[in-house]
């Protein structure tokens, strides 16, 4: 079953992000940007702290981490 892309904030996208081991750089994330990295595999997120992040870019996101929307939405 393929779950629907939710509507999130930049903010919840860090979060779900972090329980799937990505780690947040500080001094990365350039003034409303937040960077987050993973070391195995390795992905590195810039991530806008905007209230709701457009579906296109969070759907790239997700893929930019190897993960599936299913994967994301368990991590919400």
């Amino acid at each position: 079953m393929s779950s629907k892309l939710p509507i999130v904030s930049g903010r919840e996208a860090v979060r779900a992000f972090e329980r799937a081991g990505f780690v947040q750089l500080p001094g990365r994330g350039k003034g409303s940007h937040t960077a987050v990295w993973r070391e195995n595999p390795p992905a590195l997120l810039t991530i806008p702290d905007h209230r709701e992040l457009k579906r296109g870019l969070l759907r790239a996101l997700i893929r930019k981490a190897g993960m599936s929307v299913d994967d994301f939405v368990d991590l919400l």
